[in-house]
């Protein structure tokens, strides 16, 4: 029966690593990244994939750096058949990788060589994609620059977020893995190297980068809000004075002369906004600071009056 090591954090790792399972493969060591803080009370908490390893009675791994560890001294001592990762969240030392007798293979979130690193779905969503995907590599020391074993695609539609995108690709990175772990343990899975004139990189995303400008187009501001949902959320930091989280936009046909940031029309369920390059696009969904989320039109009952037709209500921080 070949041996695996798994390593993966997120519940996109989750239906990846319940399908080896499935498949009767001899999961022989989890790897995950170690239980975090998590809530408004801070409380520690297990990372998805410790929770299904743990159902399972598999043997869990959290070192906090894996690099020189004790649990990674574990895993090359299991001397496993393949190691397999799928967002597992850290670097993994050359002497772990060679520690696999057939291979060290990821599941990577988009299709390779476009978006390497920590966010490739946010940035497939941002730079407006039409498509995602995953991709099967051969795990090298550099960031997603293995060879490929395989890739399958995905679309991406208006509505999707990262979220949704999320569950998708995990699914599509399941089947993908299962289908193509026969031929690779027969050594008859050829491998396609990346073009490394077509990689696009697509690192964790920042704190300041959850900011909406004014020089956003309606496009650009609905791709950015669906990218940062659903955590941590994109936010204007002017908006009526208050920072506030948009959660869901539609960009219009409509074009408009005024500046961006300023109302183009409103009533008791809509609220238009003046974007760049003449765009508009109209607010669904929102929460100012300190407050709850919002539907537009709850939001606009709290602050009936106080807005009007030509006002400027968005500000960039000056």
């Amino acid at each position: 029966m070949t041996s695996i090591a798994f390593m993966g954090t997120p519940s996109f790792a989750v239906p990846i690593l319940q399908g080896l399972l499935d498949q009767n493969y001899d999961v022989c060591a989890v790897v995950t990244q170690p239980d975090r803080p998590v809530g408004r009370k801070r409380r520690l908490t297990a990372s998805p994939v410790k929770e299904l390893a743990q159902k399972n009675d598999l043997l869990v791994l959290q070192p906090e750096k894996i690099s020189g560890s004790q649990e990674m001294q574990q895993v090359i001592d299991l001397a496993p058949d393949l190691i397999v990762t799928a967002a597992y969240g850290q670097f993994l030392p050359n002497k772990l990788l060679a520690s696999a007798k057939i291979a060290a293979i990821n599941v990577h979130g988009s299709l390779l060589p476009k978006y390497r690193g920590g966010a490739p779905v946010q940035y497939a969503l941002m730079k407006g994609e039409k498509k995602t995907g995953v991709t099967l590599i051969y795990m090298v020391k550099q960031m997603d620059a293995g060879a490929m074993l395989g890739q399958a695609e995905l679309p991406i539609t208006s509505e999707d977020d990262t979220g949704t995108l999320f569950a998708k690709l995990s699914l599509l990175g399941r089947d993908l893995l299962l289908d193509k772990l026969p031929a690779l343990l027969a050594g008859k899975l050829p491998a396609l190297p990346q073009d490394e004139a077509q990689v696009v990189f697509a690192p964790t995303i920042k704190p300041e980068e959850e900011k909406l400008i004014l020089s956003l187009t309606a496009q650009e501001i609905d791709w950015k809000v669906r990218a940062l949902r659903p955590a941590p959320g994109a936010y204007f930091e002017k908006f009526a004075g208050k920072r506030t989280k948009i959660w869901q936009v539609t960009p219009l046909a409509e074009k408009t002369d005024q500046l961006p940031g300023t109302i183009v029309a409103l009533s008791k369920h809509q609220l238009k906004i003046a974007a760049a390059s003449g765009s508009v696009y109209q607010i669904e969904q929102l929460q100012p600071a300190g407050k709850q989320r919002l539907s537009i039109t709850d939001y606009l009952n709290g602050v009936k009056g106080e807005l009007e037709e030509g006002q400027v209500l968005i500000a960039d921080e000056k």
